[in-house]
């Protein structure tokens, strides 16, 4: 390296010479002297980040386990090969090969670990750079010692959250659908979530985005001809009817992705489930049947929830989040208000209200009838749930047919305390979201495409410039050309067929370090 800095800076004095006067012995050793002056200030300073294209991160969670990965990407992952990696017989770097090796520090050249790695040569690997990977033993102490090596290589530097992702992203790799569907496989904890972050990942999003945007720009090609040549003896007639024609469909197409009930972004994040009723109703005790531990204090005394509780939970395989409210009533407690104010603007703003009454307090056996409380009538809805605990302590079981004759078809009766009634309550609610977002069928034809706001937002914008083409005269064709360039400009954003950075920031900057 220093000899190339030397060899450079002679020539560039040499050159410099040449403008003014013929070089002679003396300023050529001038010009040398001077370049050494120059190395030894260079390797001195230290190589900043832009100059350190190499990086390198803990990829795997941090503790104790079988196997840590420690992955490297760069120009000069073949350099840390050199440096880290000492095999039993020296052969030529083989890509693609998984070797036993033993990791050693470039420095005092100490064994860290025995171990395996593994080399992937450019552009086939996940950054499409070269790619180094050392899969040493997990312990802290071995994890640390090996990172510490690799920091003490001047062309290596730590990796930022997300690094090796966008690296994928900006090599061609990936798009930003997969890159979210990749994030969204990292993140997922139910099975709907891993089977519809897998197909974004696998690029089955990527495929239907691009043929929408294909499609648009196939319009645009015959708006633009048009423009160009005009019809005539060069186009056939009826050209911008045909573009029109082809326009109104991908409009429906898009109106029918918008039209999913945001099942998608609820398979994502999860779906919003506010538990709600009067004090004493057991919603503590609903929300620790759900959790199957006492996530919720439970107690005989009023108001003793006076703060929302949420609790991630997996529900017959959906991915729901679970609020627990304090109890509705007519209270002077200042501190009881400020939670019973939460909890109602928690309901407005969940997917799902599941009220919980006590059977034997609204139910009438005299008049065979049901008394919602006062204060809890402005928050029911056609989409509310109920479930009528304490069964066991009504004068006689009343079959939930005849509940939901009353309250409709979401109402179920059973006991939290003993249990009775429980297990049906679970399975036919499980089954009532499912229906309702349509969950049955997220591996299937009806997979939403939908899955993070920013499509939403991209698509809307997309139908909202197809339709102001469609207002357009072909008096007017070069405006309405344009709404059309701008619809698939909105559908490109979605997958970064255009240049979008404030979006690539927003996706990246959550990544994990070593993803």
């Amino acid at each position: 390296m220093q000899s190339t800095i030397l060899r450079n800076a002679i020539l560039r004095g040499t050159s410099s010479i040449h403008l003014y006067s013929k070089p002679t012995i003396t300023s050529r050793l001038h010009c040398v002297r001077n370049a050494e002056r120059c190395v030894r200030f260079q390797s001195s300073l230290v190589m900043s980040d832009a100059q350190r294209k190499t990086i390198y991160a803990l990829s795997t969670p941090m503790g104790k386990a079988g196997v840590a990965v420690v992955r490297i990407s760069g120009p000069d992952a073949t350099q840390v090969w050199d440096n880290l990696v000492q095999t039993n017989k020296k052969r030529h770097l083989e890509p693609w090969k998984l070797q036993r090796c033993k990791i050693i520090h470039p420095g005092h050249q100490e064994v860290l670990d025995d171990g395996l790695a593994v080399f992937f040569k450019s552009p086939k690997s996940f950054t499409t750079e070269d790619v180094l990977e050392l899969h040493i033993h997990s312990g802290r102490a071995i994890i640390s010692s090996v990172l510490n090596a690799l920091s003490a290589l001047p062309y290596c530097r730590p990796a930022e959250p997300g690094e090796f992702t966008r690296r994928a992203f900006l090599g061609g790799r990936l798009d930003l659908t997969q890159v979210e569907g990749l994030k969204d496989m990292i993140d997922a904890e139910t099975e709907s979530q891993r089977r519809i972050a897998l197909q974004a990942a696998g690029g089955a999003s990527r495929a239907e985005f691009e043929h929408l945007r294909t499609e648009i720009i196939h319009c645009l090609a015959m708006v633009e001809a048009l423009i160009d040549f005009g019809e005539g003896e060069d186009l056939e007639e009826g050209v911008f009817e045909q573009a029109r024609a082809k326009a109104s469909q991908l409009q429906e197409k898009i109106k029918a992705y918008l039209k999913d009930g945001r099942r998608g972004e609820i398979i994502r994040s999860g779906l919003r489930l506010a538990i709600f009723g009067p004090p004493n109703a057991g919603k503590s005790s609903l929300l620790n049947f759900l959790a199957q531990r006492e996530a919720a204090i439970v107690t005989s005394l009023p108001g003793t929830t006076r703060d929302i509780l949420e609790l991630s939970l997996d529900i017959g395989g959906l991915p729901i989040i679970v609020a627990d409210t304090a109890g509705l009533r007519a209270t002077d407690d200042l501190v009881e208000n400020i939670g019973i104010e939460r909890a109602r603007n928690m309901i407005h703003a969940s997917d799902v209200a599941l009220c919980v009454l006590s059977l034997d307090e609204i139910y009438d056996p005299t008049s065979s009838s049901f008394h919602i409380p006062t204060a809890l009538k402005e928050l029911v809805t056609l989409e509310t749930c109920f479930l009528l605990n304490k069964s066991d302590l009504a004068a006689a079981r009343l079959p939930d047919a005849q509940i939901q004759n009353v309250l409709g078809k979401n109402a179920w009766a059973a006991s939290l305390k003993s249990g009775q009634g429980t297990h049906e309550f679970l399975n036919q609610f499980t089954e009532t979201l499912k229906q309702r977002y349509d969950f049955s069928d997220v591996q299937g034809k009806n997979t939403p495409l939908i899955t993070h706001s920013r499509h939403r937002v991209q698509l809307t914008s997309a139908a909202q410039f197809i339709d102001s083409f469609l207002q357009y005269p072909i008096e007017d064709i070069v405006l309405a050309a344009e709404e059309l360039r701008y619809a698939a400009q909105a559908v490109g954003k979605i997958s970064w067929t255009i240049d979008v950075e404030d979006v690539l920031d927003s996706v990246f900057r959550d990544f994990c370090i070593g993803k």
